[in-house]
């Protein structure tokens, strides 16, 4: 029998992430969602995460795939990377979702029903609407700068959205094309600013859902003092760029 239900597939990028993906990858599957799959895209991890992914892939096929790229380049290029793949391979949805145990799992079908019961073409999972919250861990000058970011996008960039820079996301397939991810610029944090702006350029809608962000507890955090200026930079670039 052919499976019905929409095929929702997660993209989640690795760099040297061995401990934490099968904790994620356990996450999702114990959703028992319908039709839903696991895209791991691996950066030539030094760590061996890549040999774990296929491990995961080969004792769950079908359900679990990955992606290899031979450098690491930056998390926006990793997910373009896995998003084309997903809709290269028939997903009507693709949620991004990052490998470190720091987007909650359980929001999932939240977001996806979400999605698919209305006009939504996005939909974030958002610390900064009712209901949602920051780690508790996070030091106040954190904090203060996560609030302060989302305030300086919004704006330069007008998104009127809570979580600007949220990178926990479902897209309708139809979206991700619309917005013509091959032509996207932005790396590393920004480029979740980017994929919000061109998705509001649009006239597209992107609608938030509460959740609690957790601070990663194994691995090391990748912002850089270099993507931090990526990201402090790219709301202007995006203002003043040649609309597309």
């Amino acid at each position: 029998m052919v499976d019905s239900s929409p095929k929702v597939v997660v993209v989640v990028p690795t760099y040297n992430e061995r401990e934490n993906l099968p904790v994620i990858v356990g996450l999702i599957a114990d959703l028992g969602m319908p039709n839903l799959h696991v895209l791991v895209v691996d950066d030539n991890s030094p760590d061996g995460t890549g040999e774990v992914a296929d491990k995961l892939a080969a004792d769950s096929p079908g359900t679990v795939g990955v992606l290899h790229r031979t450098e690491k380049d930056g998390l926006g290029r990793a997910y373009i990377a896995g998003m084309t793949r997903a809709l290269d391979e028939g997903a009507d949805v693709v949620v991004q979702m990052d490998a470190d145990l720091s987007h909650p799992t359980a929001v999932v079908p939240v977001m996806i029903e979400t999605l698919l019961s209305g006009d939504a073409a996005v939909v974030l999972g958002s610390r900064y609407v009712p209901g949602g919250s920051t780690a508790a861990e996070w030091p106040w000058h954190r904090k203060a700068l996560s609030a302060w970011a989302n305030f300086y996008v919004n704006a330069i960039l007008r998104l009127h959205v809570k979580d600007a820079t949220a990178g926990f996301k479902a897209w309708k397939a139809d979206t991700l094309r619309a917005i013509d991810l091959q032509s996207v610029h932005s790396n590393g944090y920004s480029f979740q600013v980017e994929m919000n702006h061109r998705t509001v350029r649009r006239g597209l809608r992107i609608a938030e859902v509460p959740i609690r962000f957790e601070e990663r507890v194994k691995g090391a955090s990748k912002m850089s003092f270099g993507v931090q200026m990526e990201s402090a930079l790219a709301p202007w670039k995006l203002l003043f760029a040649k609309r597309g």
